[in-house]
């Protein structure tokens, strides 16, 4: 190999396909390899890349009863627009930069990337025999992304066996397009056996090359505002990220949990909303509030198209904030961290 020929050179590689370069990294260079996750492009990238900072300024938001630094957005609307553009363009720097890729992505990203992926590294990485079924069944995914699934429903839908489908379902996250959130409870204890789960895909602008543009008022844009935003906390490889479903004597849900991995309690419950309705009637957020009153919360964050302020439920402040923005100050607070150092 290279890297015994030349001990003294450092050597970097890439691939489309993580799943087959870390499983080679594993079989022929145990010890000598370093693994480094590089996922799509964040939506503070996005618009670092498309010279458009002038939309952003350095402000303060309230949360959990303290003024917290916060970028915000001198035009909202503006910002919205380009936060479409990145769901539907915004997760591959080549396509971001070129008009003819994002008027044609289909050919470009789907035949690129997508078919290279599935239809040539994975069936040869895992034996795989049917890669027309596997490509059905990832456009299935990527149609319903942000999605609850459970075994049953999705072996009915597909026409695919379970054992097979949980086989597709690792393989595809192996090659990090897709990422699985299990459920937790209304108190975010884990469920000791898994019969649903949330799919998303790693990078919402896959949707866009297997399908059609969306716009702001289309019927997938909730699924895919969901989806840009987790694929945002996909930048930071050690957090245990959840959503939280429950069905006793109350029935609830809520978005997106993140989990402390040591005291296995919730760290914070966040509801992503591209809707300005709970903004003037939070009292409808009911799921959120039992949540918040299950596990002690007197605060939760709730993202809103472009509504942003405190609104108080009994004991409960919340703080509405756009999507837009939250999604920005994800990849910006991830990026400063990184930057000095830890995770």
């Amino acid at each position: 190999m290279l890297v015994d020929s030349y001990p003294d050179t450092k050597f970097i590689v890439s691939a489309s396909a993580a799943a087959a370069l870390k499983w080679y990294s594993i079989e022929s260079g145990a010890g000598r390899f370093t693994d480094f996750m590089l996922p799509p492009l964040t939506f503070q990238e996005y618009i670092h890349l498309k010279q458009m900072n002038h939309l952003i300024y350095d402000g303060v938001i309230q949360y959990a009863g303290k003024a917290i630094n916060y970028k915000l957005s001198h035009d909202v609307k503006t910002l919205n627009k380009e936060f479409i553009n990145y769901l539907n363009f915004g997760g591959y720097p080549e396509v971001v930069l070129s008009e003819k890729i994002q008027s044609d992505m289909g050919r470009y990203v789907k035949n690129d990337i997508v078919d290279k992926v599935l239809l040539r590294d994975l069936p040869s990485l895992y034996g795989i025999k049917d890669v027309q079924e596997l490509n059905r069944f990832f456009s299935y995914i990527a149609f319903n992304t942000g999605n609850e699934f459970s075994y049953e429903t999705m072996s009915k839908e597909s026409g695919i066996s379970k054992d097979t489908l949980k086989k597709y379902l690792e393989y595809l996250e192996s090659a990090f397009l897709i990422k699985v959130l299990n459920k937790v409870d209304i108190n975010a204890k884990k469920l000791k056996r898994v019969t649903s789960f949330k799919v998303y895909l790693t990078n919402p602008s896959l949707r866009t090359a297997l399908f059609s543009p969306i716009n702001e008022t289309d019927a997938a844009i909730g699924n895919m505002v969901e989806t840009a935003v987790l694929s945002q906390w996909m930048h930071r490889e050690n957090l245990d990220l959840t959503y939280a479903r429950w069905k006793d004597r109350r029935e609830g849900e809520v978005d997106l949990v993140l989990l402390d991995d040591k005291k296995f309690k919730p760290v914070w419950g966040v509801e992503i909303k591209w809707s300005n309705r709970y903004f003037d009637k939070p009292q409808e957020l009911t799921g959120l509030i039992q949540f918040c009153t299950a596990n002690n919360f007197n605060y939760s964050l709730i993202t809103s198209i472009d509504k942003h302020g405190l609104k108080e439920v009994s004991d409960l402040v919340f703080t509405f904030i756009p999507s837009s923005i939250y999604a920005f100050n994800i990849g910006d607070i991830t990026l400063r961290k990184k930057s000095v150092g830890y995770d």
